[in-house]
């Protein structure tokens, strides 16, 4: 099979002396790494050596930005106006871009965070703020998101690369969006059959919704959470299965 996918983590979320999630682990199985820009999580040190880091594994560097939201990790809902959306992404971008060139890498792409993440989905006010401080700071960057997605349609519009996510430890609903966090069937475990759950999103482009429905779901990248209970067991499982499916794995 010629079939080549990404395996990103959302990565660079501890704060302080707060500690989550086993970066250094996932760091030797992802090929991509969406960095904390210290709005949801994050902080100087910790952006730094995930950075280093993912330099010395060989692994791309993508911005994670967020509302700016520390108390509630980025995953409450706000109604951030579109210019200060815009202005608060670049800042985010400048921040990561610095300290990553300092550790000897790039950022090469943006993947929105959480609560900001689910309203670009349908809110195209907001995808196109974040979208256009993308282009504003490096049109050369790539955006990861949700297929069919507003902020694919924005990314279109202005010529960015867009590059479509899946995620193999969140549930689906029938529409293709994602099991709202909290509800029954989000979040995914290793006994949910992750495994086999990756190999036929990669090799099928499809999943089974949490109503049973069958969807499609075109996806370039496939995602394991950083923060899931047994991430790096799930991500190393990932990797196993889709190699023995003949499935590559790369950054895009």
């Amino acid at each position: 099979m010629d079939r080549t996918i990404d395996l990103n983590s959302d990565l660079g979320e501890s704060f302080g002396a707060w500690t989550l999630g086993d970066d250094a682990a996932m760091l030797r199985l992802v090929t991509s790494a969406n960095v904390a820009c210290g709005f949801h999580a994050g902080d100087g040190s910790t952006m730094l050596e995930t950075c280093r880091l993912a330099a010395q594994n060989g692994v791309a560097v993508g911005a994670h930005v967020s509302y700016r939201d520390l108390a509630g990790f980025g995953r409450r809902a706000m109604d951030v106006a579109p210019a200060e959306l815009h202005a608060e992404v670049l800042y985010q971008l400048a921040a990561l871009s610095g300290i990553a060139r300092t550790a000897g890498t790039a950022v090469t792409y943006v993947k929105p965070h959480g609560a900001l993440y689910n309203r670009i989905v349908a809110d195209r006010s907001q995808s196109d703020a974040v979208v256009r401080a993308v282009a504003d700071f490096d049109p050369s960057l790539a955006v990861l998101g949700l297929a069919g997605s507003e902020v694919a349609r924005s990314a279109e519009t202005a010529g960015l690369r867009f590059v479509r996510e899946a995620f193999v430890d969140r549930g689906y609903l029938a529409d293709g969006t994602l099991v709202p966090r909290g509800d029954h069937g989000a979040v995914l475990s290793a006994h949910d059959g992750i495994a086999a759950r990756a190999v036929r999103l990669a090799v099928d482009g499809e999943v089974t919704a949490a109503d049973g429905t069958d969807i499609r779901v075109e996806v370039d990248s496939l995602c394991v959470h950083g923060d899931t209970p047994g991430a790096v067991a799930m991500a190393a499982a990932v990797r196993d299965a889709l190699a023995a499916a003949g499935v590559r794995m790369a950054s895009f």
